[in-house]
């Protein structure tokens, strides 16, 4: 073979070199390109993308989270205190002497107020006569017709309802003895418990209904 000339040599050397370089640099670009990995400012754009306007950030939603319970607790921690309504847990029951006329056994039930700020109470009482097992002995009272108003009651004040029913000596209704009389105050769902000591009551049979009446100021008539 004859001899390639030295210049000729070199220079085809020098091009091979440039080829290489560019293969290798266009092979970089490449595998940059296919590891998905974006630039900055790609992840910038997506995240801004992603999140609509005015939608909080991890960092601000935090607060609301840790401070929302503690919020509500507050809210209805305050809406007890201010609550007009005067609660189970702050009245005290008690059934007043019996006022026999007509054929008609007639009680007080009073409601006193025992806390120490003044509360309200308005409409009628729940009443139920029980054993001593807690059994209830006949039908709930019925609500005698008449006009409810809100009664205030400061501390130590009193309400009263009456609570009426014909004398089973005269109506010949089936009769049971209670033990307790069970009051529920108005929009209340715990009763109270009051000592029954009048006797039989009519459970059963004609003229066997008790009436209640709406609460008034004082502690009877």
């Amino acid at each position: 073979m004859a001899n390639t000339p030295q210049p000729l040599r070199r220079t085809a050397l020098l091009a091979s070199g440039v080829a290489l370089l560019g293969l290798l640099t266009a092979c970089g670009n490449e595998s940059a390109t296919s590891s998905g990995t974006p630039q900055p400012s790609e992840a910038a754009r997506t995240v801004g993308a992603d999140q609509p306007s005015g939608t909080a950030t991890p960092g601000d939603t935090a607060p609301s989270v840790g401070t929302a319970p503690s919020d509500t607790a507050g809210s209805a921690s305050a809406s007890a205190r201010t609550d007009g309504r005067c609660h189970t847990s702050e009245l005290r029951a008690a059934v007043g002497r019996g006022d026999p006329g007509a054929g008609q056994r007639n009680f007080p039930v009073v409601l006193t107020n025992t806390s120490e700020r003044t509360c309200t109470v308005y409409g009628y009482p729940g009443a139920a006569f029980v054993d001593a097992s807690g059994k209830q002995l006949g039908p709930d009272p019925e609500r005698a017709p008449g006009s409810p108003e809100t009664v205030t009651l400061t501390p130590g004040k009193s309400a009263w309802a009456g609570l009426s029913f014909s004398s089973p000596q005269i109506s010949g209704a089936r009769t049971a003895t209670p033990t307790t009389l069970l009051v529920t105050p108005p929009d209340e769902r715990e009763p109270l418990k009051v000592k029954w000591t009048a006797g039989e009551v009519p459970v059963g049979g004609n003229a066997s209904s008790v009436s209640v009446t709406a609460l008034e100021a004082g502690t009877g008539p």
